[in-house]
């Protein structure tokens, strides 16, 4: 009888352990990524007071089974249902992370790992991807600094938002490329003014420049000249230059071969010289320039027929240039400069022998040379003053005239692009020469010159095909998100992304044998296995991560009412074993009375 009650008793043991699991089962229903877990009993022990005998060939008797009697019930095993996937719940927030697959995260306290499925990540005070429930750093894969590229060594805190990782630095302009058609009835072409074409660019700070660039069409069909006029900053000034570089030597493969065209220079409607200072040019009542050599910044060799532009002109210099271009209708000083008129004397003025001659446009208006004036047909520097021929320092592109293709550059018809030698470009730092720019390989091949009604849709665009070299500007970073695969990417209000690391995952050959640590951790064992150090990338178990939704509990409430009613039962019929025990008992000692 004695033996009944035990038995009673470890019933009530064992379904009372049962109901604890149950319990917290269901206290765990909402807890991020918990895994239910479920108790199986087992037969404590037997008492035998027969064994069991064999046949008897000899006498012919059977034989006889044991007889045992059982000791109770204990609890067998408490199983982790580990492999069951939790619903997702959607949050929204781009560091709350679900886990497809078998996997688990890798965390640590700052000395040892340990494993969880619960993805509710945040970015704590220096950076660090942590859980928010402790604080536990997240670990995985850094960048190799030289390659760019995940290096998969052993785990890591992935720190995303550490300095370096907040911008994203600037990089110089290296390519460009010109596309569109060129019409050669555009008149803009056609103008002495030429068509203008910009290129945005970026030096090596990340600041922003607009390269003017200039296409003109010559006499000969298919050919047109193509210049750099000049470089703006981001405040729409000239950019200096240093002492002897002009803007026209920076462009690679240019000559200073005349291109044949015609044309004329004469102030624009509204302006004209004032009645009784000729140097003085007027918009109305009020002087916006003046030819004095002085105030242009030029040396004037009246022997010699010529005009020398002056290097590194003051602010003052620079405006009135600036200003008597806009008044002739010129797109840059240097444009106005480079215009010329060339003819002939004739033999009967100079002793039978005729005499060719080529005087610059802006010679012709400052020095006002009366031999010059007259050789040139112009009596007055406000008539218009007519040139056959106009010497640009740029270099020449030709298309095939038959089926308006680019034929090439400077009659190299192998070559399919220019140079923009910026890096010529220099600052003296320190005392040392710098250059913030790159040269600019500016590519041509795709531009056509065919009938498109007389407007020209020619532009330029940095960076090549590809967009390679397009530079760019300093990157403040705007955003981060992370793939399938655990790859961490910023990006940046400059157009760039940046890789910044790869969350790593653990996998076990026996993941129901890691051991709740609480927190929604788990740490290895000898029967899960022993984790590397280093992890693997998610997708090669052929799982996956999926970002704004955490894994639920996988407890299903329905199955443990059920195991909650029969485990109730089962304890109310062991402690009738108790009591029963107990009546037989009391009725054994009654015997005596």
């Amino acid at each position: 009888m004695m033996r009944s009650m035990y038995s009673g008793v470890a019933g009530l043991k064992t379904h009372q352990t049962k109901m604890d699991v149950i319990g917290n089962n269901i206290a765990n229903v909402n807890t991020v990524a918990y895994k239910a877990q479920s108790v199986t009993f087992s037969e404590l022990m037997y008492q035998t007071t027969q064994s069991a005998s064999g046949p008897n060939a000899t006498t012919g008797t059977g034989g006889v089974n044991a007889r045992q009697i059982g000791l109770g019930v204990k609890s067998g095993a408490i199983n982790t249902n580990i492999s069951s996937q939790g619903a997702s719940q959607t949050t929204n927030n781009p560091f709350d992370i679900m886990i497809t697959g078998d996997a688990f995260f890798v965390v640590s306290n700052g000395q040892d790992n340990f494993f969880t499925r619960d993805g509710s990540f945040y970015v704590d005070g220096v950076g660090n991807l942590a859980m928010t429930s402790n604080g536990y750093n997240v670990m995985g894969w850094g960048v190799d600094p030289e390659t760019m590229d995940i290096k998969k060594d052993t785990v890591q805190p992935l720190r995303i938002m550490s300095p370096e990782n907040l911008t994203y630095p600037p990089e110089a302009t290296s390519k460009g490329y010109l596309s569109g058609i060129l019409d050669k009835n555009d008149t803009d072409v056609t103008s002495s003014s030429g068509k203008n074409v910009n290129l945005q660019i970026y030096d090596d700070l990340g600041y922003s420049y607009t390269v003017r660039l200039n296409i003109k069409a010559t006499d000969t069909e298919g050919e047109y000249a193509l210049q750099l006029n000049s470089i703006l900053d981001q405040n729409n000034e000239e950019i200096k230059l240093p002492s002897g570089v002009t803007f026209q030597s920076l462009l690679g493969d240019g000559n200073t071969t005349p291109v044949n065209r015609t044309g004329s220079v004469q102030l624009k409607e509204g302006y004209e010289l004032d009645n009784t200072d000729k140097t003085k040019i007027m918009n109305g009542t009020e002087q916006v320039a003046t030819l004095n050599k002085d105030d242009l910044g030029i040396t004037v060799d009246t022997t010699k027929k010529t005009v020398t532009i002056n290097p590194n002109p003051s602010d003052e210099v620079l405006k009135n240039r600036k200003d008597l271009a806009e008044a002739y209708g010129a797109n840059s000083f240097e444009e106005l400069a480079n215009q010329f008129v060339t003819g002939e004397i004739p033999a009967t003025t100079q002793g039978g022998t005729a005499t060719e001659f080529s005087y610059s446009v802006l010679y012709l208006l400052t020095a006002q040379d009366a031999d010059a004036l007259n050789a040139a047909k112009v009596t007055d520097v406000t008539e218009k003053i007519s040139y056959n021929e106009e010497q640009i320092q740029g270099c020449k592109i030709t298309y095939n005239p038959t089926t308006g293709v680019f034929s090439g550059v400077n009659g190299q018809s192998n070559k399919q692009n220019i140079m923009l030698n910026l890096a010529g470009i220099t600052t003296e730092v320190d005392d040392n020469q710098v250059s913030r720019f790159s040269n600019i390989d500016v590519d041509l091949s795709t531009t056509t010159m065919y009938n498109n009604s007389g407007s020209s849709t020619i532009a330029a665009t940095s960076g090549d095909k590809d967009g390679l070299g397009t530079g760019r500007k300093l990157g403040e970073m705007s955003g981060v998100s992370i793939q399938q695969n655990g790859m961490i990417y910023a990006s940046y209000d400059n157009g760039q992304t940046k890789l910044l690391g790869q969350i790593a995952v653990a996998e076990f050959a026996n993941a129901s044998g890691l051991e709740k640590e609480g927190d929604n951790l788990y740490s290895a064992t000898l029967n899960s296995g022993e984790f590397d150090g280093i992890g693997v990338d998610i997708t090669s178990g052929g799982g996956y991560m999926n970002t704004g939704v955490l894994e639920m509990s996988n407890v299903d409430l329905s199955a443990e009412f059920t195991e909650m009613i029969t485990t109730q039962r089962g304890f109310q019929a062991n402690s009738r074993i108790i009591t029963v025990s107990d009546t037989l008992l009391e009725e054994l000692v009654n015997l005596k009375r």
